[in-house]
């Protein structure tokens, strides 16, 4: 998995959600709706998910295995963390 494009929108306001990211996979597949939360044990990343009808979440798309994910995540935090201080 090669990914091409990082696109990451701060949240200006209070709380844990930090930022929103959008990632583009070998240039054909898109992302969008990833979060950036600050949590107990620094940041991490949540998969865009869907309120189902007994209260839960369910992620829309998320990596198959750990491996895929820690790849993500590492992307996604290296560009959070490289964006410009406002």
């Amino acid at each position: 998995m090669t990914i091409t494009d990082v696109r990451v929108r701060k949240v200006d306001k209070e709380g844990k959600l930090k930022a929103v990211v959008s990632v583009t996979i070998e240039d054909c597949f898109v992302i969008h709706d990833i979060k950036v939360i600050e949590g107990d044990h620094g940041l991490f990343i949540a998969m865009p998910s869907r309120k189902a009808q007994d209260g839960t979440y369910k992620d829309i798309a998320h990596p198959i295995n750990s491996q895929t994910r820690d790849e993500l995540q590492q992307r996604i935090l290296k560009a959070y963390n490289e964006m410009p201080v406002e």
